[in-house]
């Protein structure tokens, strides 16, 4: 494990008022007392006693004040990585910031990488790896629900359910090699019976953390949805409710929509990845026609399509059409423009469609379209109290390795197998488990995780 110096800009680099400049290893205090003047000139950051503010002045070579500071000196192992830490708190110009680094690296500290003030807290013991990986999901979260459940992620809730299973894993991988190799003091008589119910506690217990990877997943990424309908339903105009302001163009004129237009946004916490597609018809318009394709390609990677149907004109064979692109995906079925007169009866649609209906005009449905989403993506009431979301893919595929493993050690139960092969298999499904909290990990799969963190953290 590398134990040298290391420096970076821990905020973002744009004109602000404050920027930091984050130095941690074994003479992080010994490179900025180089480099720091305090106000009465005397006070030497070395002597300073740890989780202290200092107030001075950061000097160049030739003692030329480049700006005027607060330093934060925090020893070892009492800081973020567990090392020696230092944090220059100066004001935040993109020219003052970087001549600062500059000044530090000159010192003797040398440019961290990405992620790798975060990877050192991990190597040395100060958070695990679900914890770290919750720090990256902290800075990237989209939306509220994302932002609660990495939140909740830093503070252990994934970690803790993680190492419970495995301490309940590694005592029964204990009795049976136990048992083996002092038969005389330690019975097996029996133990399958008890083994077998402790197996299905656990496949029970990865079974709902699989299950809650699915909430997971739509709060990490958000839902990608997909607005579509005949030319002229009022897609655009949806889009732009739900937005709050007029950024789809719409007009009278049926095809307006030629291409798609992406949006992010948050309903009641949820992200939303909206595309608005172009109205699907049957035309000889090039342009329109390759719009209308582009519908029907992105409607199928969707996870959601909301379906805009002007009510107050029949259905059509464009709608057909529609609905056969659609086929069984979840769809929530608008019937808009209830303002006028209703010619569409919710029996012509699918019975699997969701139908809300709606006016985009008088801003009305936009509440039950909310709580419709949150029905038909969650399961049950979102909480992040007692309840553990898993919304890492790479946590994800460990879950379902450490299943397969159990499932192993149930079915050789059932046959009567040995006791070994329950010892073997309840093993994988001990690492498969400890590759999720960073207890069985690889240095290259260290790497790979950190690599991806950004600059300074």
């Amino acid at each position: 494990m590398k134990t040298d110096t290391i420096a970076a800009i821990a905020t973002a680099l744009s004109d602000s008022g404050i920027g930091i400049i984050r130095i941690s290893g074994r003479d992080a205090v010994e490179i900025v007392d180089r480099i720091y003047l305090s106000k009465n000139r005397k006070k030497h950051l070395k002597d300073v006693e740890s989780h202290t503010i200092h107030y001075g002045y950061i000097v160049d070579k030739q003692d030329e004040i480049l700006d005027e500071v607060l330093v934060s000196v925090m020893k070892a192992p009492k800081s973020y990585t567990g090392e020696d830490t230092v944090e220059i708190n100066c004001h935040g110009g993109i020219l003052m910031l970087n001549r600062i680094l500059e000044t530090v690296l000159n010192s003797g500290a040398r440019m961290a990488e990405p992620g790798e003030f975060t990877k050192r807290a991990f190597l040395n013991g100060k958070m695990d790896l679900t914890k770290a990986e919750a720090v990256m999901d902290i800075i990237h979260a989209k939306n509220e629900l994302a932002l609660k459940s990495s939140v909740s992620q830093l503070k252990g809730s994934v970690s803790e359910k993680i190492k419970a299973l495995r301490a309940t894993i590694i005592y029964e991988i204990a009795f049976i090699e136990s048992a083996l190799d002092d038969p005389e003091h330690i019975s097996l008589e029996g133990y399958p019976v008890r083994l077998k119910e402790k197996t299905e506690n656990l496949l029970t217990e990865i079974d709902k953390l699989l299950l809650s990877a699915d909430n997971g997943k739509m709060m990490k990424e958000g839902i990608n949805t997909v607005i579509i309908g005949k030319p002229n339903a009022g897609k655009s105009s949806f889009l732009n409710l739900l937005l709050g302001e007029e950024k789809a163009i719409v007009t009278e004129i049926a095809g307006t929509t030629r291409d798609i237009l992406e949006e992010h946004i948050q309903l009641s916490g949820i992200g939303f990845n909206i595309i608005d597609t172009a109205g699907i018809r049957s035309t000889d318009d090039v342009i329109e026609k390759i719009g209308v394709e582009k519908a029907k390609k992105y409607a199928e990677k969707a996870d959601l399509i909301i379906y805009v149907v002007d009510s107050s004109i029949p259905l059509d064979e464009n709608d057909k059409s529609i609905m056969d692109i659609i086929g069984d995906k979840k769809c929530i079925a608008l019937l808009n423009k209830t303002d006028l007169k209703v010619k569409v009866t919710e029996k012509e649609l699918k019975d699997s469609f969701v139908i809300i209906k709606t006016s985009t005009k008088e801003a009305t449905g936009l509440e039950e379209f909310e709580e419709t989403v949150r029905k038909m993506f969650f399961h049950g009431e979102i909480s992040f109290d007692n309840e553990v979301y898993i919304t890492n893919i790479r946590h994800k595929e460990m879950l379902e390795n450490a299943k397969d493993s159990l499932v192993m050690v149930k079915k050789s139960l059932e046959d009567n197998m040995p006791e070994d092969f329950y010892s073997i298999d309840l093993m994988s499904a001990y690492a498969s488990l400890g590759l999720i909290v960073g207890e069985e990990v690889s240095d290259d799969l260290v790497d790979e995780i950190f690599s991806k963190f950004c600059m300074g953290k």
